[in-house]
């Protein structure tokens, strides 16, 4: 994009904290980013995985209001900015930049939608296969394609699913045993997406 600029996050670096006034609009170029928000017992909830190609930041821009998540660094990353002035010059000037940003949103809310419904109609083991699913096609973007791995730690994952360690685990086992998974040092290599699949309407 002509009117972004390129900056670079370590590991564990924060691209900005909840309650920060929005400055800019972000992509990612490459590496991998978190949304999370940290409860006041110091529990960390993580909302999503963003990957390259995925564009964010826009709501708060557009609203005014203050970011209300941390988006942290997962890996060493490269980000395209779009400084605010930029992105309000875009919106009035570039129809085809207001079209895309509306998309944008669609999918983001189509996304959250899908969490909620995640978390309120599906039993543990449904919401563990889905999200699995949902990470190996970039999580927010669901792209066609369903890597076989999805890198992600245990602890990360259930911080996403907002279930404990142990619990995640021993579901984990179960479908390893049913042949949909294998478990590998910080990450989990899918062998059967039909199987995973199956298990989205587990009760």
């Amino acid at each position: 994009m002509g009117s972004s600029e390129l900056m670079t996050l370590g590991p564990g670096e924060y691209l900005f904290h909840r309650g920060d006034a929005p400055s800019a609009f972000y992509g990612i170029r490459s590496g991998r980013l978190k949304a999370s928000t940290v409860r006041e017992d110091g529990k960390e909830a993580i909302l999503a995985v963003i990957e390259p190609g995925n564009w964010f930041g826009q709501t708060s821009l557009t609203s005014r209001q203050p970011r209300p998540r941390d988006v942290i660094a997962l890996d060493r990353s490269t980000l395209f900015v779009v400084k605010a002035a930029a992105f309000e010059e875009l919106m009035q000037r570039s129809h085809a930049f207001v079209r895309a940003i509306a998309e944008l949103q669609s999918l983001h809310m189509n996304w959250l939608y899908r969490m909620v419904e995640d978390a309120t109609l599906h039993s543990t083991r449904a919401r563990i296969a889905r999200r699995l699913l949902s990470l190996a096609s970039g999580d927010v973007t669901l792209a066609p394609q369903c890597r076989q791995d999805v890198s992600l730690s245990q602890d990360t994952l259930a911080m996403m699913l907002g279930i404990t360690r142990q619990t995640l685990s021993l579901e984990l086992k179960a479908m390893a045993e049913k042949g949909a998974i294998t478990l590998r040092y910080g990450r989990i290599e899918i062998l059967s997406k039909d199987i995973l699949s199956s298990f989205q309407d587990y009760q």
